[in-house]
């Protein structure tokens, strides 16, 4: 058999290519795992702009700031009316959440999601073979950063669905009898926790880790500067609900809700400027160092 022989390289250049390659391949799996990139994924409601009218811009660009590569984020507009595994909610969820993925190479995903948006995310978690596009995304996930997370619903979804005269205290807070708001009774979200997802006492744990940050109280005081973080009208609001919710609460939420899924990352207290609470509309805000909590955590 014939073979053909090639002239041998010197040997200091056979030496450098070797030390080349042995550098790009040790440097390889770390290329590849720098690619972080971070999602904000809204509550319930449809969004066109979430980055203007939901989170601010404040806020996002804050956070992403922590990124190696700020530009690898996405601020999810998706319609959170709808039940949670719906194709408006969930299914645009993953695929906005694919889009970005492939669009901008990432491999490593932070997510942070507010209320309601939470349930979407878990939905996703929990479910893996539901949807093509959810094996995927929970391969690159690398945590949930869950603000407020509405994962064992609240009484003033009962409210709203009874259609009482305090609907129209909650109207502008969670909308009026969508299937979202439906879904977010305390019953229903039982249920579904029960039965559709992982994370609370007694299921199986969540593929990635889901930390909630709990806000435990609301300020309105019109003497006290800190209540119009946010804004001023909006927690006013949110004191006014919180007469039916339990005294450790957010003005939307009890802190036992915000807490059943996953672990608690912290109370609002415990690390906010001057142990400020958060309201659940500050949640969603630059208000109290909240911003650069979360963009000291953009490293996987």
């Amino acid at each position: 058999m014939h073979q053909h022989r090639t002239s041998p390289r010197p040997r200091a250049a056979s030496l450098a290519a070797a030390s080349l390659f042995a550098a790009a391949a040790l440097a390889a799996p770390f290329a590849a795992g720098a690619v972080t990139g971070v999602a904000f994924v809204h509550g319930t409601g449809k969004q066109s702009n979430a980055y203007q009218d939901y989170w601010q811009p404040t806020m996002v660009d804050s956070v992403r700031q922590g990124l190696a590569n700020p530009a690898n984020y996405v601020v999810v507009n998706c319609d959170f009316e709808q039940y949670m595994w719906d194709s408006r909610a969930a299914g645009c969820l993953a695929q906005q959440l694919t889009d970005f993925i492939n669009a901008r190479g990432i491999t490593q995903l932070i997510v942070i999601t507010h209320s309601n948006g939470g349930n979407v995310m878990r939905w996703i978690l929990s479910n893996p073979t539901y949807d093509s596009r959810y094996p995927n995304i929970i391969a690159k996930t690398v945590r949930v950063n869950a603000l407020a997370p509405s994962s064992a619903g609240t009484p003033l979804a009962d409210a709203a669905m009874n259609g009482n005269a305090f609907e129209q205290a909650v109207g502008w807070l969670l909308g009026y009898k969508s299937d979202a708001v439906k879904m977010q009774q305390v019953s229903w979200m039982a249920t579904y926790n029960a039965n559709n997802l992982y994370g609370t006492a007694g299921r199986p744990a969540l593929p990635k880790p889901f930390r909630s940050v709990v806000g435990t109280d609301v300020d309105s005081s019109p003497f006290d500067s800190d209540s119009y973080c946010g804004g001023y009208t909006e927690n006013v609001g949110l004191e006014t609900t919180q007469n039916w919710l339990n005294s450790c609460s957010d003005g939307f939420l009890n802190c036992t809700s915000q807490s059943a899924a996953g672990t608690v990352w912290f109370q609002d207290k415990q690390r906010t400027a001057g142990a400020e609470p958060l309201s659940h509309n500050q949640s969603r805000r630059a208000c109290f160092n909240l911003n650069t909590i979360l963009r000291s955590d953009m490293t996987p």
